[in-house]
C-alpha cells in the first residue's frame, strides 16, 4: 500500500521535473480583436471599428503592420484614422488599440472579416509571422431615411401637429372669454345700480 503511493508521488515528481526542464521558447504571439463600436450601422453615418493588439508572448513583437482591406473603396469611405498602421514595438504583456471610423455609401447586410497583421516575433527573427484578427461578422446596415423616421425628434412634425391643433383650442377659448367678459360687466353694472339705490 505505501509502496503504490510512493510510486505515484515519485511519478508526480518526475513529471513535473520534465516540464520545468524544458525550456521555455522566447517569442512575441499577438492576439488581435477586432470590434464594432456602433449600436446602429447606418448609411451614410459614422462606424467606428476598434482594433486591439495584445501580445501574449514574453518577448516584444517588432515592426508590426496591420492592415484591414475588408472596406471596400465603392461602399465605404475613410471618414477618420487610417486602415493601414505600422506599430514599432509591443512590449510582452501589453497592449495597443487602433481605432478607424468609416462611414458606409450604401444599405444592406455587410459582412464585416479580420483584419490581417504581420509582425516579428523577436528582434533577431528574420521570419514574419502573420496573423488575422476576430471577426465582427455580418451586420445589417439600415437606410438613413427609415433610420430618420424611427430616432429623429420630430421636430417638424411636432410643429405641424401644433399648428393644426391650435383652431380646435383658440376658438373655444375665445367664446369661453367673451361670454366671461360679457357676463362680468353685467354683473358689474347690476353691482353698481344696487349701489346707487
Amino acid at each position: 500500500m505505501w509502496s503504490k503511493k510512493l510510486f505515484i508521488i515519485a511519478l508526480l515528481g518526475l513529471l513535473t521535473c520534465c516540464s520545468c526542464g524544458e525550456e521555455e521558447v522566447s517569442a512575441a504571439r499577438l492576439l488581435i480583436s477586432k470590434h464594432i463600436l456602433n449600436k446602429y450601422l447606418v448609411q451614410d453615418m459614422d462606424i467606428v471599428v476598434k482594433y486591439t493588439l495584445y501580445n501574449v508572448g514574453n518577448v516584444a513583437a517588432q515592426d508590426v503592420v496591420l492592415i484591414d482591406d475588408s472596406f471596400p473603396t465603392d461602399s465605404f469611405i475613410t471618414a477618420g484614422g487610417q486602415l493601414g498602421v505600422r506599430i514599432d514595438r509591443i512590449p510582452p504583456g501589453g497592449n495597443v488599440s487602433h481605432t478607424v471610423v468609416v462611414r458606409p455609401t450604401k444599405y444592406g447586410h455587410f459582412n464585416f472579416s479580420s483584419a490581417n497583421c504581420q509582425y516579428k516575433s523577436s528582434e533577431t527573427a528574420e521570419e514574419i509571422q502573420n496573423a488575422i484578427s476576430s471577426e465582427p461578422g455580418e451586420g445589417r446596415i439600415i437606410n438613413f431615411r427609415d433610420y430618420d423616421k424611427k430616432f429623429s425628434p420630430h421636430v417638424l412634425d411636432w410643429a405641424a401637429f401644433a399648428i393644426m391643433t391650435m383652431p380646435s383650442i383658440i376658438i373655444p377659448f375665445i367664446l369661453f372669454w367673451s361670454s366671461k367678459t360679457k357676463y362680468e360687466t353685467i354683473a358689474k353694472q347690476k353691482k353698481e345700480k344696487s349701489l346707487k339705490d
